[in-house]
């Protein structure tokens, strides 16, 4: 008769916090509770999580700092995105590649939140949204662009697919400059706020209303506007920076 396999009490919690980092519930950069506070919530004793953080931190996925805590590391993402990080700023066409990747990723996370989201999802996604317009009408370029990358992780995780929500954070991480970037080209033009402050409600509506292929078409829509729109900035940009050089060479020439 074969041996019934007895799982120890630390492979056991390694094991459900390992599946918080996997879901979610536990994101890059988060802290730990303090282990006190862990131990009770898990009905464990400490030496059986401090063992279990070991088994975790061995695999990267948390790091301890001497008197700091214990934190989740970003290491299920940063395979993906370390890479491709560093050539982003050399190769600027790889923004358009990236655009027509996270048009497949967000319809799809799109229509499955519609489908999959639960009301706890649907909590989530609204508190997100509400902070999206708060941002938007602060005007902070910062803010809007933090308060937009959380919306869209908000759909990414309620898409219920561990590797979509791994995948669109560590898109959306990788795009942040260039999503700063237009949303500062387009503070001041009221018609595009406009499109994307109904784009956004276009997405968050078809998900709260369970409509899983108008919220996918809601979301290429707006992919569709920020790659055009992507691209207008980044053309503005080049010609500004090549009439300061311009500038600057003729200013050089006056002094000689």
């Amino acid at each position: 008769m074969e041996k019934l396999k007895i799982l120890r009490v630390s492979d056991a919690v390694a094991s459900t916090l390992e599946q918080r980092i996997l879901e979610g519930s536990l994101k890059p950069g988060d802290r730990l509770p303090a282990e006190r506070e862990l131990a009770a919530e898990l009905g464990v004793s400490r030496p059986s999580l401090r063992e279990a953080i070991q088994k975790l931190a061995s695999k990267g996925l948390l790091n301890s700092r001497q008197g700091g805590g214990t934190f989740v590391t970003a290491a299920l993402e940063a395979s993906f995105l370390d890479p491709w990080q560093a050539m982003v700023g050399s190769y600027p066409n790889l923004r358009e590649d990236m655009l027509e990747f996270r048009r497949m990723l967000e319809g799809q996370a799109a229509e499955w939140a519609a489908e999959r989201a639960t009301d706890a999802d649907l909590q989530r996604l609204d508190h997100a949204y509400a902070q999206l317009q708060s941002a938007a009408e602060a005007g902070d370029v910062a803010s809007r662009a933090a308060a937009d990358i959380a919306f869209h992780q908000a759909i990414g995780e309620a898409a219920h697919n561990a590797l979509l929500a791994h995948l669109s954070s560590a898109l959306l991480r990788l795009m942040q400059d260039s999503i700063a970037l237009n949303l500062g080209e387009l503070k001041d033009v009221a018609a595009a706020g406009r499109l994307l402050a109904s784009q956004h409600a276009a997405i968050h509506a078809a998900i709260g209303e369970r409509k899983p292929q108008a919220a996918r078409s809601a979301a290429e829509t707006h992919i569709d506007f920020v790659r055009e729109t992507l691209a207008q900035t980044l053309r503005s940009v080049a010609r500004r920076e090549t009439a300061q050089r311009r500038l600057e060479a003729e200013f050089a020439g006056g002094e000689s």
